[in-house]
């Protein structure tokens, strides 16, 4: 049985911080990751503008990564749930 690969990063937001970006909360007993309230202040900060002005380049680029890094955690996530919902095996 093969593992499916997480989503590749390419790089981070400048704007991520090095310490405090993700919380960690339990669900059922199973460790799910989150960004930061910082984090998603920014990104919602970032999707207000959109709604209102172009964005710089630099902004949209921001904002693409903080979509990747929301892909990453959603599969770690999942990850998490499924090997957490998957019955234990026993040795044979």
């Amino acid at each position: 049985m093969s593992l499916p690969m997480p989503p590749i990063l390419h790089s981070l937001p400048d704007s991520l911080p090095m310490e405090g970006a993700i919380s960690v909360v339990l669900e059922a007993g199973v460790p799910i990751f989150r960004a930061s309230q910082t984090v998603q202040q920014r990104i919602e900060a970032l999707l207000d503008k959109q709604e209102n002005e172009t964005l710089t380049s630099e902004e949209l680029a921001e904002l693409d990564r903080y979509a990747e890094i929301d892909d990453y955690l959603s599969f770690v996530n999942r990850t998490l749930r499924n090997l957490y919902q998957r019955p234990p095996q026993t040795a044979a």
